[in-house]
C-alpha cells in the first residue's frame, strides 16, 4: 500500500496493486465452507479492476463476496492519446470511477490494480486519495501515474462538482 489516504468516514485505504497481488490480496479474504476462523483478512473492500484490450483481459474478473463489496471492471489500455487499436480512457470510464468510489463508501479498502500497477492504476489511486481528502504526492514521487488518465479524472470530477451546486 503507498500512503496518502488513511482515515475518515467509509474507506479507509486506498490500495494499488499488480494483478498478481490484487489476486493474492482477495484471496487472502477466502476460505473453505465452514471454516471462515481461517481467513487471513476480514476487512471489507471495493475493487477497480483495470484490465488491457489487446488480449480481451487477463482472464478473470473479480466478483462480489462476503469481503468484496462491490467490483468496476474496465477496458483500456496505457497510452495517452489515440493509437489505432488501442482504447484511450475515457469521459465516461472517468465519471464510472468517481461514481464507484462514491458509491462504496461503506467499504474499508479500496483495491486498484492494473497489469502491472505502475501506471493506469497509479493514476486512479493517486486520484482517488485525492477525491477523499488524502495527500496523493507520493503516488507521483514513487512512480508514473498516467497523466491523461489522471488529468480525465481531475476534469470530470471538477465537472461533477460543479454541475452539482
Amino acid at each position: 500500500m503507498i500512503a496518502g489516504y488513511k482515515g475518515g468516514i467509509g474507506i479507509k485505504r486506498v490500495m494499488l496493486r499488480s494483478v498478481y497481488d490484487a489476486f493474492d490480496y482477495v484471496m487472502a479474504h477466502y476460505y473453505p465452507f465452514g471454516m471462515e476462523d481461517l481467513v487471513e483478512r476480514s476487512d471489507t473492500y471495493a475493487v477497480i479492476s483495470i484490465q488491457d484490450t489487446h488480449t480481451g483481459g487477463f482472464g478473470f474478473t473479480f466478483q462480489k463476496s462476503k469481503y468484496c463489496k462491490d467490483v468496476l471492471t474496465l477496458y483500456f489500455d496505457d497510452i495517452i492519446k489515440e493509437v489505432e487499436g488501442a482504447v484511450l480512457f475515457s469521459d465516461k470510464q472517468a465519471e464510472a470511477i468517481i461514481e464507484f468510489i462514491l458509491a462504496n463508501q461503506n467499504a474499508e479498502t479500496l483495491l486498484v490494480h492494473c497489469y502491472g500497477g505502475e501506471s493506469r492504476s497509479r493514476a486512479v489511486a493517486a486520484f482517488a486519495v485525492k477525491m477523499l481528502g488524502g495527500d496523493n504526492a507520493e503516488y507521483f514521487k514513487t512512480g508514473n501515474p498516467n497523466q491523461y488518465v489522471y488529468d480525465t479524472l481531475e476534469v470530470a470530477w471538477i465537472r461533477k462538482q460543479f454541475l452539482r451546486d
